[in-house]
């Protein structure tokens, strides 16, 4: 059973960490990050985490979207980055995770 996990220092770069090794062009999840890390059932603290990125740092927060690919509401910069990178989306809101998830 994986530890649990509150947004300490240390668990926000470990989150980090992960999303800074998220190739171009495709995408991961949050619960994928959760389960590399270690913490399988922190997939909303990963969330959480990447919320407050830039507090730590320049990373690719875009190319993290929940388990059904949906990107984050009131963030339209997601889907413009992710275009940029060559991810086509499968209607306004959504990533084809068949297609662009990251394979680590």
């Amino acid at each position: 059973m994986a530890p649990s996990a509150r947004f300490t220092e240390d668990f926000a770069y470990e989150v980090l960490s992960v999303v800074g090794e998220i190739p171009e062009g495709t995408v991961a999840t949050y619960g994928q990050i959760a389960r590399l890390i270690g913490r399988d059932k922190n997939s909303r603290l990963v969330a959480r985490v990447l919320s407050h990125a830039s507090d730590y740092g320049d990373f690719p927060c875009h190319r993290v979207v929940n388990h059904a690919g949906r990107l984050v509401p009131g963030w339209p910069e997601q889907a413009f980055l992710l275009r940029q990178e060559g991810v086509e989306l499968k209607d306004a809101m959504h990533v084809d995770l068949r297609k662009y998830q990251w394979e680590c």
